[in-house]
């Protein structure tokens, strides 16, 4: 299978030591800027500025398959997404579903404007990616959402601290998906490269999956790997 190098575009990681505090009002679009400028800076109650920002989501390729010269990748709204209907199929009475659908769909809204910014980034550590995202959300909340719809910020804001905190059960149960649909993924681009892609390391995360259902999910995918693996060059002729 021939695959194509990614292009040098935005999404492609280029390593730069900032030379000022980042913020999240510099990363808005330019035509969400334009549209801030044309109001006179005031924000008018109205959700279209927001969704133009969340359309980022969509266009930022996740950078760990980057980082693998995968390409084409999924997006952070492709991983999201598919998250969001994982949780729809949770089985268990005590959980809230719903909640869990919000929290898949909010958990890593930050990266609209920060970016997808991965363990391995040499400048920016867990403390600065934990600000930059906070700072992002709490901007999005109360300068975009809240002049709208006050309830839905408050409610945003809670469900990504939930995520953040795991502070509930409904958290704990995303986390472990956000981590599965990782491995899961990693499995059908190994599948897809019949082999010549081995993400093997991605595959230390398995241990950190609590929830008995999504150990369940984990372990069929770890199973399918191993037979994959033992057999892809008969696969492959």
């Amino acid at each position: 299978m021939t695959h194509t190098t990614p292009p040098p575009t935005p999404d492609a990681k280029t390593y730069a030591m900032p030379t000022m505090e980042w913020r999240p009002e510099d990363n808005i679009p330019e035509c969400v800027k334009s549209q801030l400028s044309n109001m006179g800076h005031s924000l008018l109650p109205h959700p279209l500025p927001f969704f133009h920002i969340i359309q980022e989501l969509k266009i930022k390729k996740r950078t760990g398959w980057l980082d693998f010269q995968i390409w084409p990748c999924e997006s952070i709204a492709d991983h999201m997404y598919r998250m969001g209907v994982m949780t729809m199929l949770i089985r268990d009475p005590n959980v809230n579903k719903d909640k869990c659908t919000r929290i898949a769909l909010v958990h890593d809204i930050a990266e609209a404007l920060v970016g997808d910014i991965t363990p391995c980034d040499p400048f920016v550590n867990k403390e600065e990616k934990h600000r930059r995202e906070l700072a992002t959300v709490e901007y999005l909340c109360e300068k975009f959402i809240k002049p709208y719809n006050e309830i839905a910020a408050e409610q945003l804001l809670n469900d990504w601290w939930d995520y953040e905190e795991c502070r509930s059960m409904e958290a704990r149960y995303v986390k472990d998906i956000d981590k599965y649909e990782v491995l899961l993924q990693c499995f059908e681009y190994e599948r897809l490269y019949k082999g010549e892609k081995n993400l093997q390391e991605f595959f230390t995360a398995v241990e950190l999956i609590k929830t008995d259902e999504v150990k369940s999910w984990i372990n069929e995918v770890v199973c399918q790997r191993d037979h994959f693996f033992e057999n892809v060059n008969q696969i492959c002729i």
